[in-house]
């Protein structure tokens, strides 16, 4: 501490001063003016005006229904903003059904229907669900993730805000490293 150059500038020694001095020969710009006799912010109607509903889509992978019971809390809150819907869909299941019926997994829901990476693009912002295996998420997340390389490429996603969601069977089950 003693002398400053800590967190607090110390009062005895000066702000450092740029080499570039600010040049006075610069004009700014005229600001324009309207001369057809109207004020254009007096006009403008400040109540924002929504077309149409945002269009969120909640995409998940669940075996036993836990993931798509969170990804069904998820649908519930964002369909309490004004002006955003929710559309739940699942991806494309990888194992065998004799697979499945050997891990004792329940019937997937019918009502909610399976996503092509394709299909991304129609969302105005997407949320992801998946559950976490070791750190890891599931293998069927990841390959759907891994299907949508060309949509990458060609920038389709680009500016689409997305975020994710997790969930485990532990405490420490790898939360964390997933995301």
């Amino acid at each position: 501490m003693g002398k400053g150059g800590g967190c607090v500038p110390s009062k005895k020694k000066q702000p450092p001063v740029s080499d570039d001095p600010i040049s006075t020969t610069r004009e700014a710009e005229p600001i324009p003016v309207n001369d057809d006799g109207r004020d254009d912010i007096a006009s403008t109607s400040l109540q924002p005006t929504i077309s149409s509903k945002l269009k969120i889509f909640i995409v998940f992978y669940s075996m036993y229904g836990h993931v798509e019971g969170l990804a069904k809390r998820m649908k519930k809150g964002v369909d309490g903003v004004e002006g955003v819907e929710a559309f739940l869909y699942r991806v494309a299941e990888t194992l065998s059904d004799d697979v499945l019926i050997k891990m004792k997994a329940p019937e997937k829901d019918v009502g909610i229907p399976e996503i092509t990476a394709a299909e991304l693009v129609n969302a105005d912002g997407i949320l992801f669900g998946f559950p976490t295996r070791y750190g890891c998420m599931a293998a069927q997340m990841k390959a759907f993730f891994d299907s949508t390389g060309q949509l990458w490429k060609e920038q389709k996603l680009a500016g689409k805000p997305a975020g994710f969601f997790v969930s485990t069977g532990t405490q420490g089950g790898g939360q964390e490293t997933t995301a």
